[in-house]
């Protein structure tokens, strides 16, 4: 039987009198691999925090197995400051750097006349230098180093980048370099709060091999529908303040918790059936019992009452709130999009693309992919302002109406209100401008405050709300999964199916572009390839190759 290396009994907590979660209860084993999903806001980083120490519950108890080690990736983790790659990966083990610089300054002194020439002195150090060394090889030492690069390595930094500064790293590049400490240090419980955001293809499969192969238990929070089906032994479900726990991957978890709650739903309405049955009945007992003054009737009646209250009830099925994302799109042009040749020359005189050709027809759904800094984001600009280009030529269908989704959110003012944002989008009433953001799950309160104010989910459901104001039949999106939870992200998918037009789409969400794409388009070196299919058809020819 596996070890219970963290037990979780009846545990609440809140904040600013906000219920998080009440009486929530939770067996953590070794050997677990568990994908914790739910909505964004359910509490998913406070759950990492309080296993992790970084909170104390309100209510309730965390039993930890005697010496647990764990390790915590927070969702925006602070890099060192002043470090490079290396040298940042090499502080995993604060104690094997104390005792170099131990073994260091013993060492020096063996060369000191004045000591060596004194056999007490240089006993004491060297009886101090064999102790040193022991705890150094117990801490495995000789190989620290080798451990740290070869981590680094399996996550995707190859050795001409361990002398980059810090500083310069994305925030993907930075998660990475924190994982690679915590995987040197190799606790028994790994805790990893959306190690995946930000990061290219070829870097979540890095990931998605590095958690495989650890062999702790590792509890991770990802919106990543194909990295939870690809590393998940079980899937942790947080919702309304309850968890789930489901055997198998995000697949086998999606498929059970239907049947399950279509069970649910079912005994619920053969139950309501049976109730209003009862009730019924006992209404009729009690009335002839008044017509008739007869005991037995008022027998008969308390009787199903005590059966009606001694009934287990099932409760509904409870339906989380979804966002409404009605974009129908319309018939424009039949060649949307156009590239003859294209090349970006930048100021510096760098160029990050030439002789791109491409052709977008309507109706079709492509999805750009190319790893971090290939110019992708780059080229969906080129397409907003075509005059800007190098080189080549840009052709955009006349009859088209882009519809643009930044990744960084440059389209918002985040001085603006939300309503103010909604308001000079679509010429609406307040009240009808109040109604159209509550289909996007904000409440009032929020609709007054600033823009800049708001998650980076948040903002996320007010641009696609945007683009449902200007009535596009172009989609040009730039990772616009990123920050949404997965009922989100699902309604986009069944969204974007339905659209009536042509949709561009970079994501480095596979699953995603699976449900979506039927051609996917590589930039890398500053070209393009085109292949048929979905992001696994892609990566099968890919591999072929």
């Amino acid at each position: 039987m596996a070890d219970i290396l963290v037990n979780l009994d009846k545990v609440s907590i809140s904040f600013a009198g906000r219920i998080i979660f009440d009486g929530l209860s939770w067996e953590i084993q070794s050997g677990q691999r568990v994908g914790l999903v739910g909505p964004n806001g359910a509490g998913k980083s406070t759950l990492l925090k309080l296993i992790a120490q970084g909170l104390t519950p309100d209510e309730g108890n965390i039993f930890r197995l005697s010496g647990l080690t764990w390790g915590r990736l927070a969702q925006e983790p602070e890099m060192p400051a002043g470090e490079t790659v290396l040298s940042a990966a090499m502080t995993a083990v604060p104690a094997i750097a104390a005792l170099e610089q131990t073994l260091a300054r013993l060492e020096a002194q063996m060369g000191d006349p004045a000591v060596y020439e004194q056999p007490d002195a240089l006993a004491k150090v060297l009886a101090a230098h064999d102790k040193a060394l022991a705890q150094y090889d117990l801490l495995d030492g000789p190989r620290y180093a080798s451990r740290v690069k070869d981590a680094l390595s399996r996550l995707g930094f190859d050795q001409n980048q361990w002398a980059t500064p810090a500083k310069l790293l994305s925030g993907g590049q930075k998660k990475l370099v924190m994982l690679a400490r915590l995987v040197v240090q190799s606790p028994q419980l790994l805790l990893l709060d959306e190690p995946d955001n930000h990061l290219d293809l070829s870097a979540k499969r890095n990931l998605e091999r590095m958690i495989a192969a650890y062999p702790g238990c590792v509890v991770i929070i990802s919106h990543d529908r194909y990295l939870l089906d690809e590393v998940a032994s079980h899937i942790a479900e947080l919702e309304n303040g309850r968890l789930t726990l489901y055997p198998g991957n995000y697949t086998a978890y999606a498929n059970e918790r239907a049947l399950r709650r279509l069970r649910q739903q079912q005994l619920y309405a053969a139950q309501q059936k049976e109730i209003t049955r009862i009730e019924a009945a006992i209404k009729r007992f009690e009335l002839w019992a008044s017509i008739v003054v007869d005991e037995r009737h008022i027998r008969q009646a308390r009787a199903r009452q005590k059966m009606l209250d001694r009934m287990d009830k099932v409760e509904k099925v409870a339906e989380a709130r979804r966002m409404t994302l009605d974009m129908a799109g319309w018939r424009g042009s039949n060649k949307v999009i156009e590239l003859e040749k294209v090349q970006k020359t930048f100021a510096n005189g760098r160029t990050i693309f030439s002789d791109l050709n491409l052709i977008l027809w309507h109706g079709e759904r492509v999805g750009l992919v190319g790893p971090n800094g290939a110019g992708k984001s780059v080229l969906l600009r080129q397409l907003l302002q075509p005059e800007l280009i190098s080189g080549g030529q840009i052709k955009i269908g006349p009859s088209s109406k882009i519809g643009y989704y930044a990744q960084e959110h440059e389209t918002l003012d985040y001085d603006q209100t939300l309503l103010e944002a909604i308001r000079l989008a679509a010429p609406l009433s307040q009240e009808t401008a109040v109604a159209f953001l509550h289909h996007f799950l904000f409440t009032y309160d929020q609709m007054e405050q600033p823009i800049g104010k708001l998650s980076g989910g948040e903002r996320s459901r007010l641009q696609l709300a945007r683009l449902v104001l200007e009535k596009p039949n172009l989609l040009i999106l730039d990772e616009p999964t990123n920050n949404l939870d997965i009922n989100s992200i699902e309604v986009l998918e069944e969204t974007l199916e339905e659209f009536v037009g042509t949709v561009l789409v970079i994501s480095h969400d596979r699953y995603f572009l699976d449900k979506v794409v039927d051609r996917v388009v590589e930039l890398r070196d500053g070209r393009l390839t085109e292949y048929l299919g979905g992001y696994t058809d892609y990566l099968a020819e890919i591999a072929g190759m």
